[in-house]
């Protein structure tokens, strides 16, 4: 039943601070679960790591004993990467503190924590990184697959914004990559993935942010062609300071939403503003609603910048079936238009989606080649989520979720974010994704992991030596 031996396992227990959950174990069941329920893998063993010295102590082990070995941070990976079935799960989550220096404007974040972690140290000081749309998203993850969320436009991608990373290597080494040291490894690791080695702790640069404009403009999914001709050319041409994804939903039976429109299907855009509200308020900037055609229902707010970030959060809670694929894109063509309005018309539940984020503004600002993130002159990072609670829909969603992307691919950039990435998408998708980049990616796995011992993830082969 296990991967490990009985004796191998009290070994590894003994030299850990943290517990290490075996399947008959207390706490076991909920410490291989993860955000998508979809996932249901039965690791050997969940290690769960306090601190540097115990992710070192799990890594040894399970590269003595020869157990795959996957990484968990705050467990959001769509296809479940953070799980291997009886191998060692490596659980970050208990490493969660996060310490703020507000003169220096930076922020040491624990490897296990999640962006609620992050905006909750950093909001007293009026500080924040732009990472994520969710406050129990991990960083980790996040941060290593590039990082875009409601201060992008304005601040670019979280990898724009780390200084430096403690790693723990394949081999058992710990270093601090940064652009002074371990330069190679650094680039790496801000976009590629878990690819390179165990992020324990990131250390971001801080940008102002406290109070933002918050608006949702939702209209009838029939408007969805006018609405998203209006979209592609109001936003890239809008100021930095206003952020607004456009999304495919069904609306929530809650507020902000009036009772009238609960259950029906809508576009829609979520804004963010963090341009001085007393030189212009939101309201100000988005009189051009109606362009498209009146609005179904029209909200803006002030609002702290953490409660925004968690805003969705009782919406989309851990424990649903997700499958999900995405792309990049630099334009909206009505190509695109008319196959967002075929699938909108036909979500086929009440919480799947499509989410388009802008990546533009500072984000283009960073070359190609200064980070693995490749695509800088993308505009929007696009999803496509089925979601339901009932696993009944799992085929419903995956299938629908598939045809989407299918019809809606040939009018993409070609590559996708690499978090976006959905399960069996195929080696060809993950080089994809780091167009130019790659082989520089391959060389310095091949420097720091030449075993591939850091497998279970978006992989990237060494190189050939």
């Amino acid at each position: 039943m296990s991967g490990i031996d009985d004796t191998a396992l009290q070994n590894l227990r003994d030299t850990m601070r943290g517990p290490v959950l075996a399947p008959q174990d207390p706490g076991y069941d909920e410490a291989r679960s993860i955000y998508n329920a979809m996932i249901d893998r039965r690791p050997a063993a969940v290690a769960r790591c306090v601190d540097a010295a115990d992710v070192r102590t799990a890594v040894a082990f399970a590269r003595e004993h020869g157990v795959e070995l996957s990484v968990r941070g705050g467990g959001h990976s769509g296809p479940g990467l953070c799980l291997v079935d009886g191998g060692l799960v490596l659980d970050l989550s208990p490493m969660r503190g996060v310490r703020v220096d507000p003169e220096a404007r930076t922020a040491q974040v624990g490897g296990g924590s999640q962006l609620g972690d992050v905006d909750h140290a950093t909001h007293s000081f009026g500080l924040g990184v732009p990472a994520g749309i969710m406050s129990t998203t991990g960083v980790g993850g996040l941060a290593l697959g590039g990082g875009h969320g409601y201060l992008t436009r304005r601040y670019g991608l979280t990898i724009d914004h780390l200084l430096s990373a403690d790693v723990v290597l394949a081999d058992g080494t710990f270093v601090t990559a940064s652009a002074e040291r371990d330069a190679d490894l650094f680039w790496a690791l801000r976009g590629g993935g878990g690819n390179f080695g165990v992020v324990t702790s990131f250390t971001f640069g801080l940008e102002p942010v406290d109070t933002v404009g918050v608006g949702v403009t939702v209209w009838p999914v029939d408007r969805t062609r006018d609405v998203l001709r209006w979209y592609r050319e109001f936003l890239p041409a809008a100021p930095e300071e206003l952020y607004g994804f456009f999304a495919l939903l069904v609306v929530p039976p809650g507020p902000p939403f009036p009772e009238p429109i609960h259950g029906q299907k809508m576009c829609g855009v979520v804004w963010c503003y963090t341009g001085d509200p007393e030189q212009k308020p939101l309201e100000d900037v988005l009189t051009v609603v109606n362009e498209p055609g009146p609005p179904a229902f029209h909200f803006t707010t002030p609002m702290p910048y953490p409660a925004l970030q968690s805003m969705f959060d009782a919406l989309i809670p851990k424990g649903l079936q997700w499958y999900w694929r995405g792309d990049f894109f630099d334009a909206i063509p009505d190509e695109a238009v008319a196959v967002h309005e075929k699938y909108g018309e036909n979500l086929p539940t009440d919480l799947s989606t499509m989410h388009l984020y802008p990546v533009d503004g500072a984000v283009h600002r960073v070359g190609a080649d200064e980070t693995a993130w490749a695509y800088r002159d993308a505009v929007w990072s696009g999803v496509i989520g089925g979601i339901d609670p009932d696993p009944a829909n799992a085929d419903l969603i995956r299938r629908w979720c598939v045809d989407y992307w299918t019809d809606l691919h040939p009018t993409s950039m070609g590559g996708s974010y690499i978090n976006f990435l959905g399960e069996q998408e195929g080696p060809e998708r993950v080089q994809g994704t780091y167009r130019g980049n790659y082989e520089r990616l391959a060389a310095v796995k091949r420097a720091y992991d030449p075993d591939n011992f850091f497998h279970a993830n978006q992989n990237i082969p060494p190189a050939a030596s």
